[in-house]
């Protein structure tokens, strides 16, 4: 494992995966077990994190691959448009019960962070490959 991808998932994947983390041990040490192992806000945070770090990456790549920059930027800002979205949605629904399903708004935020997951260690992998050349 390359160094640059080492970073990634100790910097990037460990630090957006805090809020579930953080979720599940409070969950096991609860007395409270009507709590959510999982929620929908975690896996938002995750996806964030990954696109956000994602764009701040692909700037500081050589400026050979512009065409490659430009679409990976343009489907990371897709991506935060796609979070904000559902995490609007997900206020919306604790704000008003019944009006949002929160299982969907959850299964689709599951979704889409292991998405958002893959297309961020295909971004690193290209970056660090691209370096070692």
């Amino acid at each position: 494992m390359t160094d640059r991808k080492a970073k990634w998932l100790i910097y990037t994947v460990l630090v957006g995966l805090i809020p579930a983390l953080l979720r599940i041990l409070i969950w096991l040490i609860s007395q409270d077990r009507d709590m959510s192992i999982l929620n929908a806000v975690d896996f938002i945070v995750f996806g964030l994190i990954l696109h956000i770090s994602n764009i701040n990456e692909i700037e500081h790549f050589n400026d050979r691959e512009k065409s490659w920059k430009t679409i990976q930027n343009g489907v990371s800002l897709v991506f935060i448009t796609f979070y904000s979205v559902l995490f609007a949605s997900h206020l919306l629904g604790e704000t008003n019960p019944g009006l949002i399903d929160g299982t969907a708004i959850k299964s689709l935020s599951m979704s889409l962070g292991l998405l958002s997951f893959m297309i961020s260690f295909v971004v690193y992998n290209r970056i660090s490959r691209d370096e070692e050349q």
